[in-house]
């Protein structure tokens, strides 16, 4: 039996509270899984436990280590599509703590994999309980968003998942930090960095899950709508249940939009680095490199925010629609910015490219919403985010291979600068492929005559309601903005290389 503390009842707001001290705990947990993205700094290091200073025979190799990363991105949407329901049902605050337990868990069992140096322990820590982790963290925020923020859920899960991508640049820098103050002789420092990354992590995300509330009256207007709805030949259902999304066409629909819009960027990040340097030999080197990937961390955050806002007065569609026609031009455009040297538009069509497939995260919980309505959204988005887990493999499997392939097969040629052009391209094309499966979704559902109520409701927003005090805002939103701005600012630093 849940205690009383850990009921959706008790996590009912007031009447008077404001929906603007929501973002702030959904940021604190997506700060924190957002981590997942900066994994690649443990990387080198990793493959040094043995060596200290350098890799020695019995040490992982980057390909062993990369696994533990792969891992953790399937258990990501694997958790998420089977506990998506369970998300739904025992509410925000139970499920951002279990995610705490897990992501903080992945790292301590990780810490005792590089203590007693097994990959497979470090697989089971980070690949599966941190996974786990990911998963449910990642869904915890976006039901209870959408239901606070009828009127603008795009801008509201935008908010909640704009910190996915942030955490990596708050998580990157404080990593190497870290590790640069424990490392010495006898170790690289990456075990202990671990256990203080475990601690911190409990407590923010334990913090941000308390604070979760749901808006007063809102469960007892699902139980009504249950109740009206039981009838699913109805014309005028209000939602669709998991089972009866999956069931439908339009679902596989956006499974293919989302797989191919991942499949592109992810592809590109996964290869960021070699790729500008490869493209345009003499002219990066590794720190511009550097700067390269943090301004591409840079778009993909300010996507994520930028994008589901802006979908909230274009329509989801219609957004999905110009991620799905410019991404493929920009993309086409790519490999011609290498072969006539022109470095800063190669520079400015992936950054803009990365936008928007931030922006395909974080707008998607909306459309989801749109379609099916926002009843098991999250459990609906659950089984969705498998799709990233199969775009995870496929983006990085696809343009290794290709270019793999072209540097053979151009070896007589001599332009191994070009071995990425055909991988490009390719993107290019799926993500046509993904604008005419996104032609074809349509809402399944009218909306509630009568949907949950929230404070300010209204066509605007007020940013600081006046029947709350400054107290309760500005605390929360400083909180989790510091470390935003500072990861932000460290970011812009390296990329400024690029330029200098």
């Amino acid at each position: 039996m849940e205690l009383f503390l850990l009921s959706k009842k008790a996590i009912e707001a007031p009447a008077a509270y404001s929906r603007w001290l929501i973002p702030p705990a959904a940021l604190a947990i997506h700060l924190c899984i957002g981590q997942a993205y900066a994994f690649s700094v443990f990387r080198l290091p990793m493959t040094k436990i043995l060596g200290i200073t350098e890799s020695i025979e019995g040490d992982w190799t980057r390909t062993e280590i990369f696994w533990a990363f792969t891992i953790a991105i399937v258990f990501l949407g694997l958790s998420a599509a089977v506990l998506g329901r369970w998300v739904e049902r025992v509410g925000p605050r139970v499920s951002g703590l279990v995610s705490a337990v897990c992501w903080s868990g992945g790292f301590l069992i990780s810490a005792l994999a590089i203590e007693l140096h097994n990959i497979w322990l470090l697989y089971f820590g980070y690949g599966i309980v941190g996974g786990c982790g990911l998963g449910i963290g990642y869904i915890t925020p976006v039901s209870t968003l959408i239901k606070w923020f009828p009127d603008r859920r795009g801008l509201a899960t935008g908010l909640a998942i704009m910190g996915f991508g942030g955490g990596a640049m708050v998580a990157s820098p404080m990593s190497e930090a870290l590790m640069r103050y424990f490392a010495n002789a006898e170790s690289t420092g990456v075990l202990q960095s671990f256990l203080v990354l475990a601690v911190v992590y409990l407590v923010v995300m334990t913090c941000g899950a308390l604070a979760f509330r749901l808006p007063a009256g809102s469960e007892e207007l699902i139980a009504k709508q249950d109740a009206t709805h039981e009838d699913k030949n109805s014309v005028t259902r209000t939602y669709l249940d998991p089972v009866e999304a999956i069931g439908t066409t339009v679902f596989y629909r956006l499974w293919i939009v989302l797989f191919l819009n991942v499949t592109a960027g992810i592809g590109i990040l996964d290869v960021a680095s070699p790729m500008i340097q490869e493209m345009f030999p003499g002219r990066v080197l590794a720190a511009e490199a550097a700067g390269f990937v943090g301004l591409l961390s840079l778009f993909n955050l300010a996507g994520r925010f930028f994008w589901s806002s802006a979908s909230d007065r274009l329509g989801r569609k219609l957004t999905y629609g110009i991620f799905l026609v410019l991404g493929p031009i920009l993309y086409f455009c790519v490999p011609f910015t290498g072969i006539h040297g022109s470095l800063p538009f190669f520079v400015l069509c992936l950054a803009v490219a990365l936008s928007m497939y931030g922006g395909g995260f974080a707008a998607i919980p909306a459309y989801l919403s749109d379609v099916f309505g926002t009843r098991y959204v999250s459990a609906i988005h659950g089984r969705l985010l498998t799709a990233w887990s199969c775009a995870g493999i496929a983006g990085p499997a696809v343009i290794n291979f290709i270019h793999e392939w072209e540097l053979h097969r151009l070896k007589s040629f001599a332009t191994p600068e070009r071995a990425y052009d055909k991988a490009i391209w390719f993107f290019a094309a799926i993500l046509l492929l993904g604008f005419v499966a996104n032609l074809g979704v349509k809402p399944l559902v009218v909306k509630p005559a009568n949907p949950p109520p929230g404070p300010s409701q209204s066509g605007t927003i007020a940013i600081l309601p006046a029947n709350i005090p400054w107290l309760y805002l500005i605390p929360a939103w400083f909180a989790v903005g510091v470390p935003m701005v500072w990861g932000v600012a460290m970011t812009t630093k390296k990329t400024l290389q690029l330029f200098s």
